[in-house]
C-alpha cells in the first residue's frame, strides 16, 4: 500500500496528516495512542507505540 500525501505548514516545521482510515488499519486511537516513527535508510515508518497519551489535568 502506498499513498502520496501534501505536507502542511505548522509553526516553523511541517506536518504530515494522516487520515482516519490509516489510523483505523494501524490500530491508532490519536486521543489515547502515540505513534512511533523511525528513519529506515530513505523511509519513514509508522507505527503504533506501546505508549500512551498522557492526559493533563
Amino acid at each position: 500500500m502506498t499513498f502520496d500525501r501534501k505536507l502542511i505548514r505548522n509553526g516553523n516545521g511541517w506536518a504530515l496528516t494522516i487520515n482516519s482510515t490509516i489510523l483505523e488499519f494501524l490500530g491508532v486511537n490519536p486521543e489515547i495512542n502515540m505513534i512511533k516513527y523511525t528513519l529506515y535508510n530513505d523511509m519513514l515508518v509508522i507505527k503504533k507505540s506501546s505508549k500512551r497519551v498522557e492526559i493533563k489535568k
